[in-house]
């Protein structure tokens, strides 16, 4: 579909010079004389090539769809993830670098969306937060409960996380999965 450039935002993707672009930045740039231009950092989906383009903010360019479809995981043999579609119950592998660094954060049975374009997986995407335990934490130091400092855990992912000296092994709390930060103390 064909939209104007400064109708651009990050997130967007775009079908550009036959590749298939994500933007990850954006900025409208007025100079003294002449019309306004936006300046766009794209990252290509397949490759993860970036790169810097200049439209015209009139100009137009081609935004592409993609196809978003509820999954549930099942089950990773390494570096391929598998999920099935929650509506036809066909099963998809989806390598490991497409979901990135939140696959640590992936349970049996949990229900994420995958984005495909033209039936070819293209990202992954985790609920916001996902609750875990604590399998390994400092002990806490008498007094620094008064301070905002924060203790390394390990979760049992394996995911380290930063979190408050009140935590102890054996605490489960959520985690925010784009981040891998300390939200709160899961009230079981």
């Amino acid at each position: 579909m064909k939209v104007a450039a400064i109708t651009l935002r990050k997130g967007n993707v775009l079908e550009y010079n036959g590749k298939l672009m994500i933007i990850a930045g954006h900025e409208i740039m007025q100079p003294g004389k002449g019309a306004s231009v936006i300046q766009v950092e794209m990252r290509d989906i397949r490759s993860g090539n970036k790169d810097n383009v200049r439209f015209r903010t009139q100009e137009t360019v081609e935004r592409v769809r993609l196809d978003q479809a509820e999954h549930q995981y099942l089950f990773n043999d390494g570096e391929t993830y598998t999920f099935m579609n929650t509506e036809t119950y066909e099963q998809i592998a989806i390598q490991k670098d497409i979901i990135g660094d939140s696959a640590v954060f992936l349970q049996d049975g949990m229900l994420v969306q995958v984005e495909s374009h033209e039936g070819e997986p293209l990202g992954v995407t985790l609920p916001d937060t996902v609750t875990m335990e604590v399998t390994e934490a400092e002990p806490v130091v008498k007094g620094q409960t008064a301070t905002t400092s924060y203790k390394p855990a390990i979760l049992e992912n394996g995911a380290k996380v930063m979190v408050p000296p009140f935590i102890d092994v054996g605490t489960r709390i959520i985690v925010r999965t784009e981040d891998s930060s300390y939200v709160e103390r899961a009230k079981d």
